[in-house]
């Protein structure tokens, strides 16, 4: 017999509690628990006459058996999942709402060589041909699921047998057997299994869309991630046309991949040469501004580096970063004062990157020190030469990671001089002049004195 009993869940975090409370006590968050029932079954599990399970030599499996990737011709696309859709795998893809991820979804579907079932819980069919329509897309080959219920999609899954199937989005999808809601963390981590598990069966690829919280979580709780074999963001700026595709987890490929995007009309565009849409209108002979090379996955890009500085009409300076992180805004800041004895402490600062990317590296250090002692200096660096490298809190400049890559996008975009830091190999370069460093001091006394 079945006994049931009443718990309390956190629709954030997943952490269950037995009596409601206003504040979740594992993440903080008030007013996020709500009253579930639990069945508890009283039958013991037998476990004996349990067989063992079967052992497979790797040594057996040979190349016949490798597992099949679905390509679909958008390059930028395929690299970030690691050359193609894996069949029977599972991805998450997630980004804010308005994005572009249902738009990059039915690219893909029109793509697949194969037949693909979109399943949608927030929209209709008619309103999804309208979208393939605007986006000229041609729809021959998917066909349309309206259903939220998890147990008719698998059963669905099941009979179709598509080459992949998409669920937009998870938030909608719910279990029966479950009392919440439809986006609660029970159902959505219980649907996303019964999802995977179909999956693997019936080795059909699938693509389940999230959408981030305000708090930058797919779905709420992260726990997906966990879940799936390779999770996807589409980031970018509604101020800007470009979309970056990201790469955080991938099992069937390098993780840190990015794929850029430009949002038009009729879909997302391929950018093939980023460098060179991110040092689109640079102008020449403004100080304030720095040219680096910034890695993303395995590939360079050249970015500019902005930086204005203007005399505080507060007590207290302000520090504003857009693509560059605040807390390392404030340590370059620190050093720049501390040890180039450049007059910050009674500055306003600000820095930015063109174009709307984030860079989490430090190789880009050297670069934001020099568009800001530029500003400060209101001299302007040579257009021509490109900064790499990172600065330690001592001021001294720090050799970059695959450094050669680097210096070969700047050659490709004709810049005659790159300054890093001084390297333990020759580094040789028949196109541009490398200059070798030790400290920041020497590069600002070099090239701002």
């Amino acid at each position: 017999m079945q006994k049931s009993k009443k718990i309390f869940s956190c629709s954030k975090c997943g952490a269950q509690f037995p009596k409601w409370q206003g504040q979740c006590g594992e993440c903080g968050s008030w007013g996020t628990l709500s009253e579930e029932v639990v069945k508890n079954s009283n039958h013991k599990k037998e476990t004996a006459g349990v067989g063992a399970g079967t052992v497979i030599d790797f040594s057996e499996i040979n190349d016949d058996s490798k597992i099949a990737r679905y390509q679909t011709g958008i390059e930028e696309f395929d690299r970030v999942v690691g050359g193609g859709i894996v069949s029977g795998s599972v991805v998450l893809l997630g980004g804010e709402p308005g994005i572009g991820k249902s738009t990059l979804i039915l690219q893909i579907a029109e793509k697949i060589n194969g037949p693909v079932l979109y399943i949608s819980g927030e929209e209709s069919a008619q309103q999804v041909k309208m979208r393939l329509d605007r986006l000229e897309l041609n729809s021959s080959q998917i066909k349309f699921l309206g259903e939220t219920d998890v147990e008719i999609i698998v059963a669905t899954i099941k009979k179709n047998k598509p080459k992949l199937a998409i669920i937009d989005s998870i938030q909608t999808m719910y279990l029966d057997e479950l009392d919440s809601e439809s986006g609660a963390i029970n159902q959505i981590k219980a649907c996303t299994a019964k999802l995977i598990e179909v999956a693997k069966q019936e080795n059909v690829a699938l693509i389940i869309v999230g959408h981030v919280t305000k708090s930058g979580e797919v779905s709420g709780p992260k726990t997906l991630e966990h879940l799936v074999d390779t999770v996807l963001y589409l980031e970018g700026d509604k101020y800007h046309a470009y979309r970056i595709l990201r790469s955080i987890k991938n099992r069937f490929g390098n993780t840190n991949e990015v794929g850029v995007f430009d949002m038009r009309t009729k879909g997302l565009i391929e950018v093939k040469n980023p460098s060179e849409i991110f040092l689109t209108q640079r102008k020449n002979k403004v100080s304030g501004t720095a040219i680096t090379a910034t890695l993303e996955g395995s590939r360079a890009f050249l970015v500019e580096i902005q930086a204005l500085t203007s005399w505080t009409s507060f007590g207290y300076p302000q520090r504003k970063s857009v693509g560059v992180s605040l807390n390392r805004l404030q340590l370059l800041v620190a050093v720049l004062t501390k040890r180039c004895n450049l007059k910050l402490d009674k500055q306003d600062i600000h820095l930015n990157v063109v174009g709307g990317l984030d860079i989490d590296e430090p190789a880009v250090d050297l670069a934001v020190c020099m568009a800001v002692a530029s500003a400060n200096l209101d001299k302007p660096l040579d257009s021509e030469t490109v900064f790499i490298g990172e600065v330690g809190l001592a001021g001294e400049v720090r050799l970059a990671n695959q450094i050669a890559k680097r210096i070969k996008e700047a050659e490709k975009f004709g810049f005659k001089t790159a300054v890093i830091a001084k390297s333990p190999t020759v580094i040789k370069s028949s196109k541009i002049k490398i200059i070798q460093v030790d400290y920041l001091s020497e590069v600002i006394r070099d090239f701002l004195k």
